[in-house]
């Protein structure tokens, strides 16, 4: 019987182990104003949004730009992002 409760914590030690995030979001939190079109064009490469739908999301800051991407994926499009001088936070 002693090696039930044992073994029960050993279980519940390894689940409280955080597991590596696979699954990111790209949030847009802020970006330079002169470079908003820029912002926008860019947006509208990775997204299915069209001109009118990426502005509006854009000018909503903050706001989640993309969902469900791989850490790859996050990581390029938010450098990108970057680059034109939005302030990105991978989720």
């Amino acid at each position: 019987m002693s090696s039930g409760p044992a073994g029960g914590a050993a279980a519940a030690g390894a689940d409280s182990k955080p597991a590596e995030k696979t699954v990111f979001d790209i949030k847009l939190e802020k970006f330079d104003a002169a470079a908003k079109i820029k912002i926008i064009k860019e947006v509208r490469s990775f997204t299915d949004l069209g001109l009118k739908e990426a502005k509006d999301l854009v000018e909503k800051v903050p706001a989640v730009l993309k969902k469900g991407l791989t850490k790859e994926e996050a990581t390029a499009i938010a450098e990108k992002l970057k680059e034109l001088g939005a302030t990105v936070v991978l989720e």
